[in-house]
């Protein structure tokens, strides 16, 4: 039986994560602006059929498609919206499950480090996928469970600030964003993941 661990739709990729899909994806590159939906589902093997729904079904471009041995992650695209909800909604019914189906996010934690040291900056650049953080910006991280729902604080985080997107992990056990900035921007954009995330715990929790 499949299990729906997430589903979200993206209304308007911004430009630092469109080019994190970009540079880190090996499907079709999206660009800022686009819509998109990320489907996360288990067991894993199944992201094909997601794939192969989606694609059929809309004038839709695949930009990440992740198999691993327990999760299964889909990232579509479009630059129109009703494109990448239909192609949503066939996901779906491929899947045999609704969209109330899908997990309740859970937040794992959240922290603001204020002024990172030059060594703490360094050692956080080796292993990030997006941009430098430099020493002396705050740094947010944020994780959460189930990992595909990273991908909407990190979306809704840069519509709010001029953060900067340091890292994001969009599959695996546990979703991560990293965002790095000034202390003001760093603050309003924690406090818009923050919000992204309650509001889909909030619909699910009414479903």
């Amino acid at each position: 039986m499949v299990e729906l661990r997430a589903y979200v739709y993206l209304d308007r990729l911004q430009p630092q994560f469109a080019a994190y899909i970009g540079a880190n994806a090996r499907g079709y590159i999206p660009i800022p602006g686009m819509a998109a939906v990320l489907v996360e589902i288990a067991p894993g093997v199944l992201i094909n059929q997601v794939t192969d729904a989606a694609v059929k079904a809309a004038n839709v471009q695949p930009g990440l498609m992740v198999v691993e041995r327990h999760f299964g992650v889909l990232e579509f695209h479009s630059q129109a919206q009703a494109e990448v909800k239909h192609a949503g909604e066939a996901v779906l019914e491929a899947l045999g499950v609704k969209l109330e189906d899908r997990m309740r996010p859970k937040i794992l934690s959240s922290q603001i480090i204020h002024k990172v040291n030059p060594y703490h900056a360094q050692m956080v650049n080796v292993s990030r996928l997006c941009s430098m953080l430099l020493p002396g910006m705050d740094l947010y991280i944020m994780e959460v469970q189930p990992a595909g729902y990273i991908t909407f604080a990190a979306n809704e985080a840069e519509k709010t600030s001029q953060v900067t997107l340091v890292d994001c992990r969009s599959f695996g056990a546990v979703g991560r964003l990293y965002l790095g900035g000034k202390r003001s921007d760093v603050e309003q954009a924690a406090g818009a993941a923050e919000a992204a995330i309650a509001s889909l715990a909030e619909k699910e929790s009414e479903s």
